[in-house]
């Protein structure tokens, strides 16, 4: 168990998590220095396994709480890549932050849980480059560690960019007995040679060249922010209508929102630790900031989508009070002399109730 100090520390940095404004750095904290968030996140002996486990336990709550009598609703699993980027020198582990698709940082395969209104950062792997598993590989390692009791009450259907349409990560998939929707690159072959652009008739059963399985291929067009269409081919191992295919295929944006919150509110890219197991801390407990303020969210309002500023802010309150009271209490201390040269007599009185 975390000493007192230990704790306290713990309130500190989620506090300043939860303030929701994508700068939450230590020196920005008004109750415990940067230094000793610093100890807390670097040196510190406590668990972050158990922290993970506890933090996992509530999400799976969450999520069989959409369970339903009769049919089996889907279990969307969205597999992506995401670089946090970083410039300067880390020492400690130079061989993590390195160029890859010419972004210089830490680059995660993520995997996010989607159902209903619950949305969850489940799990995440780093790409350490040349080498080392792929992040394909990374991610069908993700997908096999789902828990059984996720995979028995729900259907997965697993979710993925063009960056992870191998025949590999396909075949691997369907082993697991999940079914896979991703974007397929355009200069795909089939089995007598022909690519896939050749083909007239969306939604029909193909077999891509050295891919064993039977796939059904559909495309859709995504209008470009200089207004051209482009057009995007989906591959899909279940027997689905085209107008279904394009509909779920859409669906994997989701985890793109969800990368833009938990960057730039939740400071996911903001770890300055100098230490692998500091930056570790940093990124579980930044994403469970992000789980504290959705949750938050998904009981307090109907609105699909949240206004994470004041989603975070009634999380901060409820669940973190005195974090929200303390930096006013700090303000108050620090301008009471102020106050009173302009005849203005501030006392805060604590009262236990």
């Amino acid at each position: 168990m975390p000493s007192t100090y230990q704790q306290d520390s713990l309130q500190a940095l989620l506090g300043i998590f939860l303030e929701g404004q994508g700068v939450p750095l230590p020196e920005h904290c008004a109750t415990k220095s940067a230094s000793a968030l610093s100890r807390f996140l670097n040196e510190y002996k406590w668990s972050t396994r158990q922290v993970i486990r506890a933090v996992r336990q509530a999400a799976c709550k969450q999520i069989l709480s959409h369970s339903r009598v009769g049919r089996r609703p889907t279990l969307q699993v969205i597999v992506d890549l995401t670089t946090l980027e970083k410039a300067g020198k880390f020492q400690e582990f130079n061989h993590l932050v390195r160029v890859y698709n010419g972004k210089r940082g830490l680059h995660i395969v993520m995997l996010y849980l989607v159902v209903g209104r619950c949305r969850v950062p489940w799990s995440f792997q780093v790409y350490r480059g040349k080498d080392t598993p792929t992040p394909t590989q990374l991610g069908l390692r993700l997908v096999r560690r789902l828990p059984k009791i996720l995979t028995q009450h729900f259907k997965v259907l697993v979710l993925a960019d063009t960056a992870f349409s191998s025949n590999e990560f396909v075949t691997k998939v369907r082993q697991l007995k999940h079914h896979v929707l991703v974007g397929i690159r355009c200069d795909r072959k089939l089995e007598d040679g022909r690519g896939i652009v050749h083909l007239h008739k969306r939604g029909q059963q193909v077999r891509l060249l050295g891919l064993k399985l039977p796939v059904y291929l559909s495309w859709y067009y995504l209008k470009r922010s200089d207004g051209k269409l482009e057009k995007r081919y989906i591959l899909c191992t279940k027997v689905l209508k085209a107008s279904t295919m394009t509909w779920w295929g859409r669906r994997r944006w989701a985890i793109e929102g969800f990368f833009k919150t938990a960057k730039h509110r939740f400071g996911l890219h903001r770890f300055g630790q100098q230490t692998l197991l500091g930056v570790y801390r940093w990124l579980v407990l930044s994403l469970t900031a992000y789980l504290l303020v959705h949750w938050v969210h998904l009981h307090a309002s109907t609105n699909l989508l949240p206004d994470w500023s004041d989603a975070a802010q009634k999380a901060l309150e409820l669940l973190l009070p005195m974090m929200a009271l303390l930096p006013m209490l700090v303000e108050i201390q620090r301008l009471q002399s102020l106050a009173k040269h302009h005849g203005i007599d501030i006392n805060v009185t604590w009262c236990k109730i």
